[in-house]
């Protein structure tokens, strides 16, 4: 019978690093947490307590009392998208807009993780601003890939209307959300919604296609509100006479449950989920049980170098993230620019790829050769890889760290187009759930060759150490001032004045480049879904993998003995 034999891999920290190292390096993590920790109480506060006190005027709860009541006691929120829009500034308004006015978390109820959409009533009533809708789909996409359930907390009073052109128009505009909720229906995804307030216009239709939909006395959901209603300021109509509880509980059937208040509300729509199947990981751990990490998760802040010009031991990184530290890992011999193999990470089978920045041996002539960068072989050992765990239906995580394809005569050669062409391909028509996790380098096709973003893993976290570009900043301004240097990459004049302008065109670059590089700046983009510290990414992988498994019947999920892995292994 075939088996998977995990070993253990990690040495102790005070093995790799000596103090004085441990301390430089944790404390520099520290100032970047503080920072990242700093802009998510701001988001996470909304407009202010002013505001607070306006929604607790009204009988409310804020978005955020109501998702303490809906979780689990003691269960994280595992919110993404919160930095979403990140110092911009809009037209028409003197506030920003924190994470986009909206939350979207893993959130689990009774035992079962959910997606969770949930407007923020804080940041101007609920409205959608610019990028709103595509943070909502986001989340859509990711509970249709897990088949999660979808639990939505309504309370928007529609389109922020000065920036309408931003948000209401194009292929990710408003109405996709709509798209969406049909496209959840149709795969059967549940899709559970608690209208608490303002529903105005597309924040009415949002509910609608769910299965079930709650109405609390002081919700309404309508097309337009009474403002824009010929007569309704000479009859005496509200919004809520127009489109409350009693018109669409009572007459219209928009919507199913009428209750008098958000605890309440959030109460049915915990027994809703309560009234799901349950979770089918622990089927799936096939009676393993799930181990923390032989080393210390929290160590990750001390493991990684301050400099990013310097390499560690991805090894160390795995012995870090999965349980009990061991590993099994795939034809360790071929290919030793990249690190895959199999391992547990809450009890649950997973598979790792990870860049190796250690400096490996080249395997057709004598001498090392950098880390991080794709040849050949490990470009062929990721394919197949990637094609054996789709196949068995294992949870692929990907862990980049990676300057990108190796250039020259010799790549160009043996072919490394095609080889990455094929791993391109095999990402993206995967159906088992892809987790990308950008440790540090995220650089060029590399980037994409190891399931970024554009080749639609369900998550793609990011470290306060990440730099994602196409290629560093001092690289990319000598790629761009290219035609004023010398071979050397020194500036090609004798005119000091030239010398001094094409100088500082350089260091303009190089210094924008760094900026557009900085996680929190790709995070507010849109470029990642969320930047996580290191020492919480154990933490967040429990929770994803946990997902993977969740849902059943609909992808292929083989048991152990006939993976594809073991044919591949036996073969070569």
């Amino acid at each position: 019978m075939a088996r998977t034999t995990l070993s253990s891999i990690g040495h102790p920290l005070n093995e790799l690093l000596g103090d004085a190292d441990q301390e430089a390096r944790a404390a520099y993590m520290a100032t970047l947490d503080a920072a990242l920790a700093e802009k998510h109480a701001v988001v996470r506060a909304g407009w202010g307590q002013k505001y607070v006190e306006r929604v607790h005027a009204k009988g409310k709860l804020t978005t955020w009392e109501r998702i303490e009541l809906l979780k689990d006691e003691g269960s994280p929120v595992c919110d993404f998208g919160a930095l979403v829009n990140w110092g911009r500034e809009f037209a028409g308004s003197r506030r920003k807009a924190p994470g986009a006015g909206v939350i979207t978390a893993f959130v689990r109820i009774h035992g079962r993780w959910t997606i969770l959409v949930a407007n923020d009533n804080t940041v101007a009533s609920g409205s959608w601003w610019p990028r709103t809708p595509e943070k909502i789909q986001r989340a859509q996409e990711m509970g249709l890939k897990l088949r999660l359930p979808m639990v939505y907390l309504v309370d928007c009073s529609g389109l922020f209307l000065p920036e309408q052109a931003s948000s209401f128009p194009g292929r990710r505009g408003a109405g996709h959300i709509f798209t969406k909720n049909a496209l959840l229906s149709a795969a059967g995804v549940p899709q559970v919604a608690g209208v608490f307030g303002d529903c105005i216009a597309g924040g009415g239709y949002m509910p609608i296609i769910s299965d079930r939909v709650y109405m609390t006395e002081r919700a309404y959901m309508v097309i337009a509100g009474a403002a824009l209603i010929k007569g309704a300021k000479s009859q005496k109509l509200t919004s809520l006479d127009i489109g409350g509880p009693e018109v669409h509980v009572g007459r219209s059937g928009c919507a199913d449950v009428r209750v008098p208040d958000d605890e309440t509300c959030i109460r049915r729509i915990r027994d809703e989920v309560g009234r799901l199947p349950s979770s089918g990981a622990d089927y799936y751990r096939h009676g393993a049980e799930p181990m923390a990490p032989r080393f210390e998760p929290a160590e990750l802040s001390a493991l990684f170098p301050s400099d990013h010009r310097e390499v560690y031991d991805v090894r160390e990184v795995i012995a870090r993230l999965v349980d009990g530290s061991l590993f099994h890992e795939f034809l360790p011999a071929l290919g030793r620019e990249v690190v895959v193999g199999l391992a547990r990470i809450d009890g649950l089978w997973v598979g790792l790829l990870a860049n190796n920045p250690l400096p490996t041996e080249h395997p057709d002539q004598p001498g090392l050769r950098a880390g991080g960068i794709l040849y050949r072989q490990g470009i062929a050992k990721l394919s197949t890889f990637s094609r054996a765990c789709e196949a068995d239906g294992i949870p692929l995580i990907w862990l980049q760290d990676i300057a990108g394809f190796d250039i020259g005569t010799e790549a160009e050669a043996q072919g490394l187009l095609g080889y990455g062409s094929s791993l391109i391909y095999a990402n993206s028509t995967n159906k088992t759930p892809m987790i990308t996790v950008l440790l540090r380098k995220a650089s060029g096709a590399g980037y994409y060759a190891m399931a970024g973003h554009p080749y639609d893993p369900v998550i793609q976290l990011s470290t306060p150490l990440t730099r994602l570009a196409v290629m560093e900043g001092r690289t990319l301004a000598i790629a761009a001032f290219n035609t004023k240097l010398d071979d050397d990459f020194e500036i090609a004049t004798d005119d000091p004045d030239e010398r001094a302008r094409i100088q500082e065109g350089m260091d303009s670059t190089a210094a924008r480049i760094e900026q557009d590089m900085d996680p929190v700046a790709a995070a507010a983009r849109m470029d990642t879904d969320a930047v996580v510290p290191l020492s919480e990414l154990r933490g967040w992988l429990e929770v994803l993998v946990a997902g993977c498994y969740q849902s059943t019947g609909y992808r292929t999920i083989k048991n152990p003995r006939i993976w594809s892995i073991h044919d591949i292994e036996a073969l070569t």
